[in-house]
């Protein structure tokens, strides 16, 4: 059945109301929002099309509609407005930026605390890596018998070095074939790969170098996944308390230890600037009630963070998203690449 222009209206009626009011909307709302136009008898009509063909929900036969997960979808897609923040709330946003760059993981925290309090959702804000971290080159100095130090390179230009005090005697002649091993095996591959290729050259050395050659991979996997590590803060799971969809206490107290417990497993998309997944569309099982709205936003240094929303998918999309936006767009300048932000649109 096709979507008409009237039923795509009325779409759009149901999700705003249900929005601002958490109630099913009755015909009777919709023919006041629409101005009389149209007939109480003709909008039932076609709720019950919108009912049919998955786009609205009807809690019990007396009820009104509610929109599904696939009308929040289509509104998203197609019917959706776009806001433009009001002078008071860019300002608010620039205010809770105006803060020095001193840790990530303070800044991180500061900013979701600003978003959980600007959109009354919880949220959370990450940074990782666009690509990731190798070894370019590593370099074997001899100090003794016993001790040398091992300076790498990493493929973001940065030098690590850590002095290796060796368990077996190791002949400093001997330093300069165990970093060509170290630059022919261990270079531009990850931990795993190096775990690996450990074991391959395992018959191929003395004990001595062998020991010596495990200390340098086991420091270079260290360096590899400390800095490969995901930076993620959440703020405000306890507004899921004020929300009517999780007045059921159960229900609350899963996702709020979730929030706190496996954040990790939060949307994490990197592939466009504003991500948003409705309901069913989020993979973890305990998101399934949700939405989740994601913006990304530059650090430099090939780094990008993640500022996402969690909350019911009865939700002004519209308003989130916009404010998002906003946050992202500051913590990119904030970061010093307002140079690489593209021109802003107005909304038609």
């Amino acid at each position: 059945m096709e979507l008409s222009d009237r039923k795509r209206q009325i779409l759009k009626v149901v999700v705003e109301d249900y929005v601002r009011t958490a109630e099913p909307v009755g015909s009777k709302a919709i023919a006041a929002e629409m101005g009389g136009s149209v007939s109480s008898a003709t909008i039932r009509n076609e709720l019950s099309d919108l009912t049919e063909m998955g786009y609205l929900e009807q809690p019990h036969t007396s009820a009104g509609r509610m929109p599904s997960p696939k009308g929040y979808r289509l509104y998203v897609n197609e019917l959706m407005e776009a806001q433009r923040l009001s002078l008071a709330e860019t300002e608010k946003i620039n205010q809770s930026l105006q803060l020095k760059m001193e840790e990530l993981d303070r800044l991180l925290a500061q900013a979701g605390r600003a978003v959980s309090a600007l959109v009354r959702y919880p949220a959370y804000v990450s940074a990782s890596r666009k690509t990731e971290l190798t070894v370019r080159r590593f370099e074997l100095l001899a100090v003794d018998e016993r001790n040398c130090i091992l300076v790498m390179m990493t493929s973001d230009s940065k030098v690590k070095s850590q002095l290796l005090r060796m368990q077996l005697k190791v002949d400093p002649a001997d330093l300069p074939a165990a970093a060509n091993l170290l630059n022919s095996h261990f270079t531009n591959t990850d931990p795993g790969g190096m775990s690996r290729h450990l074991m391959s050259v395992a018959d191929q050395v003395s004990p001595q170098l062998f020991l010596l050659l495990s200390q340098a991979v086991g420091f270079a996997a260290d360096v590899l996944e400390e800095a490969g590590r995901r930076e993620i803060v959440t703020a405000g799971a306890s507004r899921l308390l004020k929300l009517p969809e999780f007045r059921d206490a159960d229900k609350a107290h899963e996702l709020m230890s979730f929030l706190a417990d496996s954040k990790e497993e939060l949307p994490q998309p990197l592939h466009r600037e504003m991500e948003i997944l409705i309901g069913p569309e989020n993979v973890k099982e305990v998101l399934r009630d949700t939405s989740v709205v994601v913006a990304s936003y530059d650090i430099g240094d090939d780094m990008r963070g993640l500022i996402g929303v969690v909350g019911p998918t009865r939700m002004d999309y519209a308003a989130v998203a916009a404010r998002l936006s906003g946050f992202a767009e500051g913590l990119t300048r904030l970061f010093g690449k307002q140079e690489e932000l593209p021109p802003k649109e107005e909304p038609k």
